[in-house]
């Protein structure tokens, strides 16, 4: 028998292990992206009619759009099969890396913004998160420049990743972590103080202030940076550690973009922390009593049938006191009633602000509304 060979797969079926989890990983990453921009599209369109463009509206619009720029393209070098390794991906590696900072400090900067409203733009929050903003800019600013694109073969694709596999460029993405691990830690502290007000379960408190959105971030960047640090690459030809760089990506801009959505009422100012009892910080607004319709307790006026008797008798009613007069002695027959045989005649008016301004309201007005309670049964003679 002779042998015969197997015929050798292309280079773009065959793949090394880690890189064909990137690519399956990668597709993950484009799914989640489309689905969060499905899902936040009426939210986007309902924030879109807002007059006003605070920082945060115009942040998260340029999160929704850039984060698209950023992996669509990316996912699109990625997957193509027809790029060449020494010509396109040479010009192409830059764009990953550089697009992802922008992304990354644009996401930051919103944190900060909301960080610093809901405790009221204290000082000391706002000097510990500008400061993290400002060192990430300038440490993202310079590894940039020590990425370059991963030596896959011809039709793999293309992927951007530390120079020669070194473990330090991690910083890239250690101090947006950094942020992002004190803001879930001052939104978590801000919430707790809110318990002594009104006490709430850990999911519920969760829910209400976003929590978990704040923890998605900073869990999935650290993630991100663990891989970096611990994973060893088989060869100059392995992307393992940028395995995680595109769901951590995509996730901090959608859940950014949550958090922009969470926050109750304007977002002028960053706007404000409330704890669903109507308390809030910062610039809250305050709901009054004739906004939301409530009525003031007032107690109306009671008449009891003598009182109303003796009221048409002497004409001191309403002028159609004579036909009500009239009504009451029909019956010729009439005999007084007990005086504790009482019938209660509340008299409202159609409009408490009229009755305030006009005085009290004649028991016989047109207007008023008249409701009868009989507490005992009177005994009439034949």
């Amino acid at each position: 028998m002779s042998n015969s060979t197997l015929p050798q797969l292309p280079a773009s079926l065959d793949l090394p292990a880690h890189l064909s989890a990137q690519k399956y990983f990668f597709v993950c990453t484009l799914t989640v992206l489309s689905w969060d921009t499905l899902v936040l599209s009426p939210r986007s369109y309902k924030l879109s009619r807002t007059k006003t463009w605070p920082p945060l509206k115009a942040l998260y619009y340029f999160l929704q759009t850039w984060v698209i720029a950023d992996f669509v393209v990316t996912g699109v070098m990625f997957f193509s099969t027809s790029v060449q390794q020494d010509t396109d991906c040479r010009r192409f590696w830059p764009y990953e890396p550089i697009c992802t900072a922008i992304l990354l400090f644009a996401a930051s900067t919103a944190h900060v913004i909301r960080i610093s409203a809901i405790y009221s733009h204290a000082n000391r929050v706002r000097s510990i998160m500008f400061g993290l903003l400002f060192v990430q800019a300038v440490v993202t600013a310079v590894c940039c420049g020590f990425y370059r694109s991963v030596k896959l073969l011809d039709g793999q694709g293309c992927i951007a990743g530390p120079l020669n596999n070194q473990s330090w460029v991690a910083v890239y993405w250690l101090i947006p972590t950094l942020l992002y691990g004190a803001s879930f830690s001052f939104a978590v502290s801000r919430s707790l103080r809110t318990l002594g007000e009104r006490p709430l379960t850990p999911w519920r408190l969760m829910l209400r202030d976003n929590l978990n959105l704040y923890g998605t971030i900073f869990f999935v960047n650290l993630i991100n940076v663990l891989f970096y640090f611990i994973m060893t690459p088989t060869g100059p030809n392995d992307p393992i550690k940028t395995i995680v760089t595109s769901m951590a990506g995509v996730l901090t801009a959608t859940m950014t973009m949550r958090i922009i959505l969470g926050v109750r009422g304007s977002l002028e100012n960053g706007g404000t922390f409330t704890t669903g009892s109507g308390q809030g910080s910062g610039v809250s607004g305050s709901m009054t009593a004739s906004a939301v319709g409530v009525a003031r307790g007032r107690s109306a006026p009671t008449y009891t049938l003598g009182d109303i008797h003796t009221h048409s008798k002497t004409g001191a009613g309403s002028r159609g006191a004579d036909k009500i007069e009239g009504g009451w002695d029909v019956d010729k027959s009439f005999v007084d009633a007990p005086a504790d045989a009482k019938v209660v005649l509340p008299i409202v008016g159609e409009n408490d602000s009229i009755r305030e301004e006009s005085g009290p309201v004649s028991p016989f007005s047109p207007k008023a509304g008249v409701q009868i309670t009989i507490d005992k049964e009177v005994q009439y003679d034949e």
